[in-house]
């Protein structure tokens, strides 16, 4: 059974080939990824506050988050929900 993944995003360009880049990049067969938009479900950032997303994007696997570049902080994130 697949692995859960779940890429947060913001929408910014960076976020964008992030996404395109890595995400969609990893083995379907090792990861269900989900990917998250959090400008279009705002209601999603406490979530991936909990999960120690500090900036977008990023991606958690396994309840570890890695950062990938640097496209927002979701304090930015949340000023513009």
């Amino acid at each position: 059974m697949p692995q859960k993944a779940t890429f947060y995003h913001a929408g910014c360009p960076v976020c964008i080939s992030a996404e395109q880049g890595l995400a969609h990049a990893l083995d379907p067969a090792q990861y269900d990824v989900e990917v998250v938009h959090l400008g279009d479900v705002p209601g999603r950032i406490a979530e991936a506050e909990a999960a120690g997303v500090g900036s977008v994007p990023a991606l958690v696997i396994a309840g570890q988050p890695f950062h990938i570049n640097f496209g927002a902080s979701l304090a930015d994130v949340k000023g513009s929900a």
